[in-house]
């Protein structure tokens, strides 16, 4: 129990961190900072909080560390947002999220999304030859531990974090697939992902698979684009199955590629003030077909939905993953971070697909089926 004396100290380092942050601060007494009721209502809510501090400091059975605390403490609030797309991250957190868009990073190799349905951490797809494709991961297993510790899609971020670590070293993963438990270690090594891969179908059709959407994906598939046009393409099939997404700015790029004039997608605050992201650039020209899947989400979601909304060509498969709300980064000066939902996103029709996904234009639910059933819309396009 905390004494009245260390009560009042507490008290007096809340008005004077309250000082320190408010403009409102009238004047100075002695040991005692006077600041408007305003203020003082602001700040109080956070009492609690310092009391319970040093409860902690002077009762827990082990020495504590500030840091820890505090960001414990920073953590709790954007848990309280319960939104699973909304994290601080401490400085090697954060350093490990840019990690994630740059397309190089040491970890097993595997590109998961939360689950809106039970809660668990769901595979989209392991990537390319990486360890977590030896190892035997696929898409839909669930995770559920790592290195015995539970995990689960709210802090997805925590887990992913954990997943990585030292080259060279193994993490141990808990999955659940099929309904059974199974348990696999995995080694982690130096993964450079490479987020497109094209080629040359039948009938002049070219093929480009985006995998994701990070800081290089839209020099790799202007590239690919190029070269399929200079062999004479007709027709161009899109493949956003299993990619969960990436940067927006990447995604906007690469719809003004294919789109002409028009708008990509448009986004709406919390105040209601709306953005409108417009393509320019000459249209491809050319028909197109999307394919998707329950995992394409977010950005291949926004790039799907300004391809059939804007009529450059339609989407061919499973309904999409919903995610339809936009996170912003941002990087402290401490090297500490967040990632915070800020808007929600509509595609240039007006359709919000949170929760919701895109439906396809021409279902095809087999996989093996998806490609021949957009090749041969491609061939009706060109007679």
């Amino acid at each position: 129990m905390i004494s009245k004396k260390k009560a009042i100290i507490y008290g007096v380092i809340l008005v004077i961190v309250t000082a320190l942050f408010t403009s409102t601060l009238r004047i100075a007494i002695g040991d005692r900072v006077v600041i408007s009721k305003e203020a003082y209502e602001g700040y109080k809510k956070y009492n609690k909080m310092v009391g319970l501090e040093g409860s902690i400091k002077e009762d827990f059975y082990q020495k504590t560390k500030d840091e820890k605390l505090v960001n414990g403490a920073i953590k709790g609030l954007f848990s309280g947002l319960e939104d699973p797309y909304s994290q601080y991250y401490t400085k090697e957190e954060f350093k490990r999220l840019k990690e994630q868009t740059s397309g190089s990073f040491v970890g097993i190799g595997v590109f998961i999304s939360p689950s809106s349905e039970d809660g668990y951490i769901t595979v989209i797809s392991p990537i390319e030859g990486s360890p977590a494709e030896k190892s035997g991961i696929k898409a839909g297993d669930k995770i559920i531990k790592v290195d015995g510790k539970n995990v689960t899609a709210k802090h997805s971020d925590e887990a992913i974090t954990m997943i990585k670590g030292k080259e060279g070293t193994s993490v141990e993963l808990t999955l659940i697939r099929d309904g059974k438990e199974l348990n696999l270690k995995v080694k982690r090594e130096e993964i450079v992902s490479k987020s497109i891969d094209s080629k040359m179908l039948e009938d002049g059709m070219g093929y480009i698979q985006i995998t994701s959407f990070s800081e290089n994906t839209y020099k790799e598939f202007k590239t690919a684009l190029d070269k399929l046009k200079g062999k004479g393409i007709k027709g161009l099939v899109l493949d956003v199955r299993d990619n969960g997404g990436g940067l927006l700015t990447v995604c906007n790029d690469i719809a003004d590629e294919l789109l002409g004039e028009g708008t990509i997608v448009y986004t709406k605050d919390n105040k209601g003030n709306t953005e409108y992201l417009k393509s320019d650039k000459e249209k491809l020209g050319l028909p197109i077909a999307i394919l998707t899947n329950e995992n394409s989400a977010s950005a291949s979601e926004i790039l799907t939905g300004a391809i059939v909304d804007n009529k450059a060509g339609v989407s061919v498969g499973t309904t999409t993953f919903g995610k339809g709300l936009v996170q912003s980064v941002r990087e402290l000066k401490d090297g500490t971070g967040y990632k915070l939902t800020t808007a929600q996103y509509f595609t240039p029709s007006g359709a919000y697909i949170n929760e919701k996904g895109i439906k396809p234009n021409i279902e095809e639910k087999n996989p093996k089926k998806q490609l021949d059933a957009a090749v041969n819309w491609l061939k009706q396009e060109i007679k």
